[in-house]
């Protein structure tokens, strides 16, 4: 088994912080079957290093893990476990947050350990996956004609980004490729300044769950990012919930 480049955007090993609990019952995904569409996902995780919480034998204690390398053509993918972890015998549900969807799927056992480095693993795609969409909270377009920004400072240097839409759960951004350099899934934004119309304004802490690259018919090239507020308190909750409603006043909601 070949240890993978590692990839320098990719995020630390996961945390505690970082668990991701299982779908609960009643709940209602959908299921992923395609090779093609689960060697994706799991490419997108292996690239941002994104955290998987893996439940072994019904265990309700998460094993952390991330992506190192997928593989499309066997199909298999490498797996890391923090040090120190290993993977019993036995089958384990695997549990991931991908940009704005839980990731859920079941092995049975059917893992190969390295040699060399008892928290590394190979195995097999899993021959499907349940995916939940996470949008908790109605999500509304800013307005057209009112200039929604995002202002914050991450390392020295000074992003301004413009909203195009917001909920009581986050907002979402979008600028040219050259003003999000930085910008990538899992980072934390602090003392986000986001003026939410006339005479709206608050300052939030967000972390990024969503990059995405599209091309827009005026602006050419753009970036989409989504973001979560964190830390948010329940009169800025209110506040936000608040100025939905005025705005979502005789509009249509997406």
């Amino acid at each position: 088994m070949n240890d993978p480049i590692p990839n320098p955007l990719r995020k630390g090993a996961p945390s505690l912080a970082d668990v991701a609990e299982p779908m609960a019952p009643g709940t209602k995904p959908h299921h992923m079957s395609d090779p093609w569409d689960i060697g994706e996902t799991l490419c997108s995780l292996a690239d941002n290093g994104g955290a998987i919480s893996i439940y072994a034998n019904g265990s309700d204690k998460a094993i952390m893990a991330r992506v190192l390398s997928v593989d499309d053509d066997l199909p298999q993918f490498v797996l890391e476990l923090n040090e120190g972890q290993t993977l019993p015998a036995g089958s384990a549900t695997f549990v991931s947050l991908v940009q704005s969807a839980k990731l859920q799927f079941t092995i049975n056992g059917e893992w190969e350990a390295s040699p060399e480095r008892p928290n590394i693993y190979l195995t097999n795609f899993p021959s499907h996956c349940l995916v939940l969409e996470r949008r908790e909270s109605t999500r509304l377009e800013t307005p057209l004609g009112v200039y929604y920004l995002a202002a914050f400072v991450l390392e020295g240097r000074p992003y301004e980004l413009q909203l195009y839409d917001f909920s009581a759960g986050g907002i979402g951004m979008r600028a040219h490729p050259r003003d999000t350099v930085g910008l990538y899934v899992g980072r934390k934004l602090s003392r986000v300044r986001l003026e939410l119309g006339p005479n709206k304004v608050m300052i939030a802490d967000l972390e990024i769950r969503l990059s995405r690259t599209f091309r827009s018919f005026l602006l050419g090239e753009q970036v989409q990012i989504g973001c979560r507020f964190l830390n948010l308190t329940d009169t800025m909750r209110d506040e936000l919930v608040e100025l939905l409603d005025n705005l979502g006043s005789g509009r249509k909601v997406r």
